[in-house]
């Protein structure tokens, strides 16, 4: 069957193609250099020592955030939108979570990731089995954690915010309502010193996207990637050694 009116890019000679594709290639490389720079920001961003010692749920019991990050020195977070009504976890955040990869790498590179939710375990623990899911995911149930770092907004517990809006900015964002109240999803990086827990990095909205393989999530944390490429403050772990 001949197919008629199907958009598509322009047709090009080879030469023309590769004149076009090398033009563009000259913009990514540049997009390349401009994403290393905002990583090498983003490691010597400064942190703040946490002061609560928050609680969460998990299959072995109660554990306090410091205990999450299971020994190693730093901890990704991904803020899992499951209200405790809900029988079911967000579509959005579902579908980040069956987008991951393989994330082995985060814990050669002493790193450390876990799904937070507010729903009680029981119910993370029954849709986690029914999407096959084996990551690490506790409940927040009955703890500020949630309210705190503003993925959980309800008026009465804490300040409206959300992507480091308050709620006048939030408020004018008329086509957003659902940041006004209810949960919502984001990523936070933890990092750990002695017995002290420091809040290093959030991010939220589409700030999300993308951050389903290792390398993108070891961008958010202090330490970065730990290549020899990459412009880290002296002193910082670089790439381990595989036995």
């Amino acid at each position: 069957m001949t197919e008629t009116n199907v958009p598509h890019p322009k047709i090009v000679s080879r030469d023309e193609w590769l004149t076009a594709r090398k033009q563009l290639l000259a913009k990514e490389k540049e997009l390349t250099s401009r994403l290393d720079a905002v990583n090498a920001e983003r490691r010597r961003l400064p942190m703040v020592r946490l002061d609560k010692d928050y609680v969460f749920e998990h299959a072995g019991g109660k554990a306090r955030l410091l205990d999450l990050f299971e020994g190693r020195r730093q901890l990704i977070v991904y803020h899992f939108m499951f209200d405790p009504g809900w029988d079911k976890g967000c579509p959005g955040c579902t579908s980040f979570v069956d987008a991951l990869g393989d994330l082995s790498m985060l814990q050669a590179r002493n790193t450390t990731f876990v799904l937070v939710s507010r729903a009680p375990l029981a119910k993370l623990e029954a849709y986690k089995a029914l999407r096959g899911w084996n990551l690490p995911w506790v409940s927040s149930y009955g703890s500020p954690f949630n309210y705190d770092f503003h993925v959980t907004h309800d008026e009465s517990v804490a300040p409206l915010e959300y992507n480091y809006r308050d709620k006048a900015e939030l408020e004018q964002r008329t086509h957003e309502p659902y940041f006004m109240s209810g949960e919502s999803h984001g990523l936070s990086v933890f990092f750990w010193i002695n017995d002290d827990v420091f809040h290093t990095y959030s991010t939220y909205a589409r700030g999300c996207e993308g951050l389903t393989d290792a390398y993108s999530l070891l961008d958010r944390t202090p330490y970065g990637r730990q290549e020899d490429f990459e412009d880290s403050p002296p002193g910082w772990p670089q790439k381990p050694t595989y036995g």
